[in-house]
């Protein structure tokens, strides 16, 4: 049987322990790398080229596991890569496509295991949820927000004001007042403040420079 070799990047201790028994524990995987960053994920698939890495999205020091990932594709396009969070943000499926990202993984709304999706993945199929999680929000879950609002609702957790957001979007800063008080109207909480932190805290949102 081929034994294919295994980069894990992730930041979480615990979650990253797991993954490297999962992968000491199969027939078909061994360890290459375990490490905590995105910025370095290059560097040692210059070194010694994995055949798969399963790379978390946001870690600890700000890097980026979705932005590593459209690197290591340009130089490296034989390398397959899984993206594996907990976070239920909406763009980064979408994201992850763009950059070349062979499968998709969720740490705990994904039935599939992830043994599966690697050895899927490593047949030559691409692997991706239908949908991200849906997360409950005040009154209403995420998927009763538009596109539109989600985007206004991203650039809101970031402390923006109503002009630098609809800047940063090309819409008037009306149209975004319009949006912020339908997802008040909608979700029942009393103020920007609170909509913009419950949906960090949930994930649902997470702005692009973190």
């Amino acid at each position: 049987m081929k034994t294919y070799k295994v980069m894990i990047v992730e930041d979480q201790a615990i979650a990253r322990r797991l993954f490297e028994m999962i992968v000491d524990n199969s027939d078909d995987f061994e360890l290459l790398y375990s490490v905590e960053s995105a910025s370095v994920a290059h560097m040692y698939c210059d070194r010694n080229c994995p055949d798969i890495i399963l790379m978390d999205v946001i870690m600890q020091d700000r890097s980026n596991g979705l932005e590593a990932a459209a690197r290591i594709k340009k130089s490296h396009p034989q390398v397959k890569i899984v993206i594996t969070t907990s976070m239920p943000e909406v763009s980064f499926i979408d994201k992850a496509k763009s950059a070349g990202v062979d499968s998709f993984w969720y740490k705990e709304a994904d039935s599939e295991e992830i043994l599966t999706v690697m050895r899927h993945t490593m047949e030559g199929k691409s692997v991706y949820p239908d949908s991200t999680p849906v997360v409950t929000l005040g009154n209403i879950t995420s998927t009763d927000l538009t596109a539109a609002e989600l985007d206004v609702l991203r650039e809101l957790t970031k402390g923006a004001s109503n002009v630098e957001i609809g800047d940063k979007l090309f819409i008037s800063p009306t149209t975004v007042r319009t949006h912020i008080s339908n997802m008040l109207a909608k979700t029942g909480f009393a103020n920007r403040t609170e909509l913009a932190i419950k949906a960090r805290l949930e994930g649902l949102v997470i702005p692009e420079s973190e």
